[in-house]
């Protein structure tokens, strides 16, 4: 009945016509700020919530296929709880239906996603399943677009998507746009189509019945464009475009491009300079070598901590000037003087004669280890790079020759 009755009258069971999406609502920021992002996109029946979690580059997937470097910086995973069809039965992992949905919902988007140099954050994403009454896997690639959008991370397009079905008796046909459970159980085909209002990202198609023509096939992306620009739309008045900026407790990342040179110095022996950064600053510091260069990505949830370990970093590949003057700390004390470090890895030696005008004859009571003092770094030997800084020369000249 349902089928002869799309067929001869061009109504379907809910009283659309063949073309005709259901309403569509749109939210963002639904949930509390402590999310980086989330979209709520519900069509008809089929509600999904999506939430975005931003993490750093070492929270990646590692890929454990025959390219065991392989990373994965953008995950989707995909919930369908029962009773979001109303059933009652046990929270499990997900089976074979709920990968395969979440596989096609992370592919639509992967097309739009920013790259790493310009983003460099991981990126995942799940969808939540709340109610379902047909292609859940398509609100999952809209809620998906919506809550990244939510997140800031700058997409180069919104995506959206729609399930098309259709009901084939001998040569007549109807193509249905937006099917419901209903319409995919006793219908001939599932196509579910996702894209930007410039083309298709991707695609899934099953069927029942032998094939499709080329006018069968021809109708039905036509027909889903039609769809897939109305969804947009509805989209772009929840949000049209990424925000400017990430969530309050989102991390913050800042990139310093180095020399492939200086990325030892930054790691440290056994990776001790490194640790200590993030210790005292409390940021996460990602260090990556790619295109013959060093990149240094900090993440930190607040700018105190973020600017603690540019700084770091930063003096740490900065230059050693001759005439320059630095505020160093006292690392070790020799019989002959005291070794300073002046800049983040660097030390000096501050022999016992640059240390006052006066002459001094130990080197007892006059420093600590771990006190700090503003010295001059004087000169730089050529041929083993040793720097020998001075205290005395940015102190007043005594009149006459204490020395003596």
């Amino acid at each position: 009945m349902m089928r002869q009755q799309i067929i001869n009258d061009g109504v379907r069971v809910d009283g659309r016509k063949l073309d005709e999406v259901r309403p569509i609502s749109c939210r963002t920021g639904v949930l509390p700020n402590r999310v980086h992002g989330n979209g709520l996109f519900q069509r008809g029946l089929t509600q999904v919530l999506s939430v975005v979690t931003l993490g750093t580059p070492g929270d990646a997937q590692e890929m454990d296929d025959l390219h065991p470097d392989e990373q994965k910086r953008y995950m989707h995973h995909y919930n369908f709880p029962g009773f979001s069809v109303g059933e009652v039965k046990p929270m499990r992992g997900p089976g074979r239906r709920e990968i395969g949905h979440g596989a096609l919902a992370e592919r639509a988007i992967m097309p739009v996603l920013p790259d790493q140099a310009s983003f460099p954050y991981t990126l995942r994403v799940v969808s939540e399943v709340l109610e379902s009454n047909g292609s859940t896997s398509m609100a999952s690639t809209c809620g998906s677009s919506l809550a990244l959008m939510d997140a800031g991370v700058p997409l180069t397009a919104t995506v959206g998507g729609i399930a098309m079905g259709l009901i084939l008796e001998g040569d007549r046909f109807a193509i249905l746009s937006d099917i419901q459970g209903l319409e995919d159980f006793l219908g001939d085909m599932d196509f579910k189509i996702t894209g930007t209002t410039e083309g298709i990202t991707a695609c899934q198609m099953d069927i029942k019945v032998d094939g499709l023509s080329y006018e069968v096939l021809a109708q039905a992306l036509s027909q889903a464009k039609k769809g897939r620009l109305h969804i947009l739309q509805e989209m772009s008045k929840a949000i049209a475009e990424p925000r400017p900026d990430l969530k309050p407790h989102a991390p913050r990342s800042v990139t310093i491009k180095i020399d492939q040179n200086q990325i030892g110095a930054v790691i440290g022996p056994g990776g001790k300079v490194v640790q200590e950064i993030q210790k005292e600053s409390g940021a996460t510091v990602v260090i990556e070598e790619r295109d013959n260069a060093g990149y240094v990505s900090i993440f930190a949830t607040n700018d105190e901590s973020m600017q603690n370990a540019v700084r770091r970093v930063k003096g740490i590949v900065a230059l050693p000037e001759i005439n320059e003057t630095y505020v160093g700390k006292v690392k070790t004390i020799m019989p002959f003087g005291a070794f300073v470090e002046f800049m983040p890895g660097k030390d000096g030696l501050l022999h016992i004669s640059e240390i006052k005008w006066e002459r001094l004859e130990t080197m007892d009571g006059v420093m600590e280890v771990g006190e700090e003092v503003k010295v001059k770094l004087v000169d730089i030997d050529k041929k083993t790079g040793k720097y020998r800084l001075s205290r005395k020369v940015l102190l007043p000249k005594p009149e006459g020759n204490p020395a003596q």
